[in-house]
């Protein structure tokens, strides 16, 4: 596992091990911010469920001007934290272990940027989109991972689904708010 491109490109990314572990693949990963490429510099990250941080690192290293990752497993944080530093990206982020949906229901902070990859089905990836909307600026993108046979809901709230892609047995889909779907102008207000 590797950063894609940025100020860390090609730095290598330590990652958790064992049967439960399911990281993004490179893949995945880039056609994930080939989405978001251009409106990724200057905004607010929230790497939910972060494992070992790889996607709000890439966040960081293509130009967000702030990355936090959640995690409720202490061995992720460490690896978060290690990585951050490996790829001197640390200024810019915050860690925080807590439950995740824990995280959402507290709510105090707003992000351009939701990415939810939660364990695949334990029901997590739907309670976390329950609560997604408490945490997202209006003109923000929540982004989740999930198998491409699991229904996701169409609305959360004054979100609406905006694009399904489906990379194998992968699918990655996308929610804004109401006001952007029509006019399919994301971030740029």
């Amino acid at each position: 596992m590797r950063v894609i491109t940025g100020t860390a490109g090609g730095r290598k990314l330590e990652q958790l091990v064992g049967d439960d572990v399911r990281p993004t693949t490179d893949r995945v990963k880039e056609a994930i911010f080939s989405i978001i490429q251009f409106d990724i510099e200057g905004r607010r990250f929230l790497d939910l469920f972060a494992g070992s941080g790889q996607m709000g690192i890439e966040a960081l290293s293509r130009g967000a001007k702030e990355a936090v990752f959640v995690d409720n497993r202490r061995e992720s944080i460490a690896i978060v934290k290690r990585n951050l530093t490996t790829t001197k990206l640390a200024d810019n982020a915050k860690v925080v272990q807590m439950d995740s949906i824990s995280y959402l229901n507290i709510g105090r902070e707003k992000f351009d940027f939701l990415f939810l990859d939660p364990p695949y089905g334990t029901g997590l990836l739907q309670a976390a989109l329950a609560k997604a909307e408490a945490v997202m600026n209006k003109g923000g993108l929540i982004l989740c991972e999930s198998p491409v046979a699991e229904k996701l809901p169409d609305c959360l709230g004054e979100f609406v689904k905006y694009r399904e892609y489906k990379h194998g047995k992968i699918k990655i889909t996308s929610y804004c708010h109401t006001d952007f779907a029509d006019n399919k102008k994301l971030m740029r207000n």
